[in-house]
């Protein structure tokens, strides 16, 4: 595709800023717009772990994206340390999974798919992580599991972008709608007037749909509520990332501890309620006894981008030319992100894609 190409993107979260990054180099201009800050929906509220929190448990497009990401996000991390100063700190402390009912499925998936999982024995789990709570009997780990310090990781793709003189960035600027001639998409309305593109890409998150439905499609992305907890403790408190019952404690480099977190069906309420406080206070305990003698420092909620399956959508909607997607990464969103923003850029440059792009395609699933 030619280089006088002009991409607005819709949405500035962690797909958003990283759809704009890659292709800023390969295009004209990018204009990326967002409804509030960017960075501010479910990029910031996640955990940042860098693996799908149950990964044999997804179909097997999720699971492409997830190792390619996997394998990318320390080049990732190091490239935009070195462009901007501000590290995303991807953080390497290995998981534990604690009394998995589907431990063998674990097992099987990791042998198949060739990634470094395993039983462990809980006493070994003890002296590795020896905050971690009584009464656990199974452990299965991987090592080389990662978080990312998301927050951190959108200001150091902000500063990115803010240093490249094609791309603009507007906040505060909330999409309307779509300028439409027949069928081209020719650019999208908003409260201060319209921005026009060659390519416009929609990456707006759990608010995809809502806008999609403006042009008569029925996009199946619905926003799930997440609450999670922060404490601040010691920096050697937590070792490792641990995962029981659905809950899962990470610890960041200076000493915070996030634990997360709940699945809400609420519409786009994103209110924190004193429920899920007590329930994440009490999952905290659970899996890190000392932690009761905390109060944690900040509560949150987020709204997660549902989708069928948590396939994502990545590629051209047929029918209206110039449209494109990027959205739908339900609880995935900054695992798959690497993957998912350069297998993007494949398809909009016209490049041979790093993997088999027909899964995420949004033709047939919309």
């Amino acid at each position: 595709m030619a280089k006088q190409q002009r991409v607005v993107i819709v949405g500035g979260g962690v797909i958003g800023l990283l759809t704009a990054f890659n292709l800023a180099a390969q295009v004209e201009h990018v204009v990326l717009l967002d409804r509030s800050g960017v960075g501010q929906e479910s990029s910031w509220a996640g955990g940042g772990i860098v693996s799908p929190l149950y990964p044999w448990r997804y179909n097997t497009a999720v699971t492409a994206l997830a190792h390619w990401s996997q394998d990318f996000y320390p080049q990732l991390a190091r490239r935009l340390l070195a462009e901007t100063g501000l590290d995303p700190e991807v953080h390497t402390t290995g998981l534990y999974w604690l009394d998995l009912e589907d431990e063998a499925q674990a097992l099987a998936w990791a042998k198949r798919q060739g990634r470094p999982l395993s039983t462990v024995d809980i006493s070994d789990v003890e002296r590795a992580v020896p905050v971690l709570g009584a009464g656990y009997s199974r452990a299965i780990y991987m090592a080389g599991v990662a978080n990312v310090r998301n927050p951190r990781l959108v200001k150091s793709l902000r500063a990115a972008l803010q240093a490249m003189p094609n791309v603009t960035i507007e906040e505060h600027c909330e999409v309307e709608g779509f300028i439409r001639k027949g069928e081209h998409i020719l650019g999208v309305k908003t409260a201060q007037g319209e921005r026009r593109g060659d390519q416009v890409v929609l990456a707006a998150g759990a608010w995809s749909g809502e806008l999609l439905s403006s042009l008569g499609l029925e996009l199946p992305v619905e926003p799930v509520k997440g609450q999670m907890i922060l404490y601040k403790c010691a920096p050697d408190l937590l070792s490792s990332m641990v995962l029981a019952k659905g809950r899962y404690a990470i610890p960041r480099r200076d000493g915070h501890i996030l634990i997360g977190s709940t699945l809400e069906y609420e519409g786009f309420d994103k209110t924190p309620t004193q429920s899920a406080l007590e329930s994440l206070k009490a999952s905290a305990v659970e899996l890190i006894p000392a932690l009761a003698d905390a109060q944690p420092v900040a509560h949150w909620a987020g709204l997660r981008p549902g989708s069928p399956e948590g396939i994502p959508y990545i590629g051209r909607v047929a029918g209206f030319e110039g449209l494109w997607l990027n959205c739908g990464h339900y609880r995935n969103g900054l695992v798959l992100a690497p993957a998912s923003c350069h297998l993007f850029a494949d398809l909009l440059l016209g490049r041979e894609p790093i993997i088999d792009p027909r899964p995420y395609a949004p033709q047939g699933r919309i």
